[in-house]
C-alpha cells in the first residue's frame, strides 16, 4: 500500500521518457499521465510515439502547465493544433523537439512565439513546410533562443537567417544541414549577429564559400564545432583565417571539402590545441606531410580522439607512424586508402593497443580462375 501511494504521488513523476514503450503508447496513456502528474511534470519524452495526436496533447498541455522540456520527435500525427495548445497553456516551455513532425507549418512557430517566450531550444528538422515567414514570427517572440535545429528545412532562404541574426544574440547552436538555398549572405548575417555561436552545421549547403569561414573567424571566437561536409567551394585560404581566430575548435567535419590541402592541417595543428574529432574523408589532396604536422601539433598528445581519412588516396603507412604519439586516439577511418597496409596498422596498434581501425583490404593474392573465367571477389571490411 505504501508503494502504491508513492506510485500515485505526482510529485515523484517530474521526468518521464516513454521511448522504450513507443509502439504501445496511445493518446489515452498520455492523457492519464498528465492527469496523474499535473503541475509536477517538468520533462516528458514521447519520441517516436506514433499513436499520440493533437487531442491527447491538448489534454496534456491543460494539465501540465509547468512543463519545461517536451520531446515529440517523430510523432507524425502532430499538427499545428498541438503548438496552439502549448502556446495557450505551457508558458514555461524551454526545450521543444518537433523533428520529423512534417505537418508542422508557420502557424506553429507563430503560436510558440506568442505563448512560449522562454523557449531556448527548438528542433524543427525535416519540417519542410516551414518558410522564412515562420522563422520571422518565431524569433520576434523568442529572442532568447540558444539552439535552433533546422536540418532539412529545404524552403529556408537567406532571409530567414537574417531574421535569426537580428533577433537571437544568445544563439549558441545552429543546424542548417541540407538547407540547399542558403548562401554566404545569410550565414554572414548569423556570424555578425550571433557572437556566442559555438556550433554550426552547414553540411550540404554547397553554395557557401570562404566568405563564411572569414566571417566566423572575425565574429565567432568561441566556435567549437564546425560541420561543412560537401561544401566543395571551401579552400585553404578560408580555413587559415578560421584556425587563426577560433582556437577553441574541438570538432570539424570537412568531408568532401575537396579543395583543401596539407596547408589547412598545418594551420589547425598550430592554432587549434583542443581539436578532438577531425573528418577529412574524400579530401583527396591530403598527404602524409599534413598528417605529420597534425601528429606533431598541440592537440595530438592528449586531445585528438578521432580522425577520418576515408578515400584519401595519397595517405600511406607513413601517416600511421606520425599518429603514434596521439595517445588519446580512439578511432581512425581508412576505408579506400589503398596505400595503407595491414603491417602499418599492426605497427600503429603496438603503440595504441586500444585504437579501433576501420579499413578495406583487397585480397592478397589474385583470385583463381575457375572454368576458364576469373571469379569475382569483393573487398572485405575489417575492424581491427
Amino acid at each position: 500500500k505504501a508503494w502504491n501511494v508513492l506510485a500515485l504521488d505526482g510529485s515523484n513523476w517530474q521526468r518521464i521518457d516513454l521511448f522504450d514503450f513507443q509502439r504501445d503508447i496511445e493518446g489515452r496513456v498520455v492523457e492519464n499521465i498528465s492527469k496523474r502528474c499535473g503541475g509536477f511534470l517538468r520533462k516528458l519524452s514521447l519520441r517516436g510515439c506514433l499513436g499520440v495526436g493533437d487531442n491527447a496533447l491538448r489534454t496534456f498541455a491543460q494539465n501540465c502547465r509547468n512543463i519545461e522540456v517536451l520531446n515529440l520527435n517523430g510523432c507524425t500525427k502532430i499538427t499545428d493544433a498541438t503548438c496552439t495548445s502549448l502556446s495557450k497553456f505551457c508558458s514555461k516551455l524551454r526545450h521543444l523537439d518537433l523533428a520529423s513532425c512534417t505537418s508542422i507549418t508557420n502557424l506553429s512557430l507563430k503560436a510558440l512565439s506568442e505563448g512560449c517566450p522562454l523557449l531556448e531550444q527548438l528542433n524543427i528538422s525535416w519540417c519542410d513546410q516551414v518558410t522564412k515567414d515562420g522563422i520571422q514570427a518565431l524569433v520576434r517572440g523568442c529572442g532568447g533562443l540558444k539552439a535552433l535545429f533546422l536540418k532539412g528545412c529545404t524552403q529556408l532562404e537567406d532571409e530567414a537567417l537574417k531574421y535569426i541574426g537580428a533577433h537571437c544574440p544568445e544563439l549558441v547552436t545552429l543546424n542548417l544541414q541540407t538547407c540547399l538555398q542558403i548562401t554566404d549572405d545569410g550565414l554572414i548575417t548569423i556570424c555578425r549577429g550571433c557572437h556566442k555561436l559555438q556550433s554550426l552545421c552547414a553540411s550540404g549547403c554547397s553554395n557557401i564559400t570562404d566568405a563564411i569561414l572569414n566571417a566566423l573567424g572575425q565574429n565567432c571566437p568561441r566556435l567549437r564545432i564546425l560541420e561543412v561536409a560537401r561544401c566543395s567551394q571551401l579552400t585553404d585560404v578560408g580555413f587559415t583565417t578560421l584556425a587563426r581566430n577560433c582556437h577553441e575548435l574541438e570538432k570539424m567535419d570537412l568531408e568532401e571539402c575537396v579543395q583543401i590541402t596539407d596547408s589547412t592541417l598545418i594551420q589547425l595543428s598550430i592554432h587549434c590545441p583542443r581539436l578532438q574529432v577531425l573528418s577529412l574523408s574524400h579530401c583527396e589532396l591530403i598527404t602524409d606531410d599534413g598528417i605529420r604536422h597534425l601528429g606533431n601539433g598541440a592537440c595530438a598528445h592528449d586531445r585528438l580522439e578521432v580522425i577520418e581519412l576515408d578515400n584519401c588516396p595519397l595517405i600511406t603507412d607513413a601517416s600511421l607512424e606520425h599518429l603514434k604519439s596521439c595517445h588519446s586516439l580512439e578511432r581512425i577511418e581508412l576505408y579506400d586508402c589503398q596505400q595503407i597496409t595491414r603491417a602499418g596498422i599492426k605497427r600503429l596498434r603496438t603503440h595504441l593497443p586500444n585504437i579501433k581501425v576501420h579499413a578495406y583490404f583487397a585480397p592478397v593474392t589474385p583470385p583463381p580462375s575457375v572454368g576458364g573465367s576469373r571469379q569475382r571477389f569483393c573487398r572485405c571490411c575489417i575492424i581491427l
